[in-house]
């Protein structure tokens, strides 16, 4: 059966994946589930082709890892690289996430438990991303531009005595199982036989999310904080050799 003549339910039966592709478009699978994906891209005035080929290609990507080799790169590319993974998540996986939580309408606990919890879960994440950036991301940012182009030394003997990356990496370990809590609630997205397609949906979204999290965590310890921190030796032996000869 040509895709486009499934029903939304079966689509997303046959990859859970498929469920935000098809939000994006406007699609929720909770919503219409009876629809075929002909009549939900009529009704919407969308494409049927289109919308089929962002399936087929999330299905793909879905199924193989991206292999990241950004050891190698500059540390301001690495930078780049978490923020805009950052914002991926702000404005995209978390929104979505939201919306199944807050939608689901059936009497379950945990999913009343989410519909509490979750909201706080997002305040805390977004406030330690943007913590980050105004301060690890900006002080790694400062130590790259002194060692590659002029620089005021007294700036930035300040700037090394206010931030250390050994101390941000210890409390960046305390913010590396942000999803402990939803784990707990979920009973680990544990499904079975009666559990229902939209919170089949939800688990595998977190699941998914959690995943993401524990890749851009290890980035950031396993690349990121190595890299800053043979940066900022550098720069300080670099200050060092600045002040003795002066």
């Amino acid at each position: 059966m040509k895709t486009d003549k499934k029903r939304i339910e079966e689509i997303v039966n046959d990859n859970y994946v498929y469920a935000s592709v098809l939000h994006y478009f406007g699609i929720d699978f909770y919503a219409t589930p009876e629809e075929t994906l002909e009549e939900a891209c009529a009704a919407r005035g969308l494409n049927p082709t289109v919308v089929m080929e962002e399936l087929e290609r999330a299905g793909a990507e879905n199924a193989t890892e991206e292999d990241l080799s950004l050891f190698s790169y500059p540390v301001g590319l690495i930078i780049s690289y978490l923020k805009h993974s950052h914002q991926i998540f702000i404005k995209r996986k978390l929104p979505y996430l939201a919306s199944l939580i807050c939608n689901h309408t059936l009497p379950q606990q945990e999913i009343d438990d989410l519909k509490l919890i979750f909201p706080i879960f997002v305040e805390d994440f977004i406030y330690h991303i943007y913590e980050e950036e105004d301060t690890l991301f900006t002080y790694i940012q400062h130590l790259d531009a002194a060692l590659n182009g002029p620089y005021n030394i007294a700036e930035l003997y300040y700037d090394m005595e206010r931030h250390s990356i050994q101390k941000y990496a210890m409390e960046h370990d305390v913010h590396d199982d942000e999803m402990r809590g939803i784990r707990k609630i979920t009973s680990n997205y544990h499904i079975d036989g009666s559990t229902s397609l939209h919170v089949k949906v939800l688990y595998s979204e977190l699941q998914a999310f959690e995943t993401l999290l524990k890749s851009h965590a290890h980035i950031e310890n396993g690349i990121l904080f190595p890299r800053a921190l043979t940066l900022e030796n550098e720069v300080k032996a670099m200050v060092k050799k600045k002040i003795v000869f002066n």
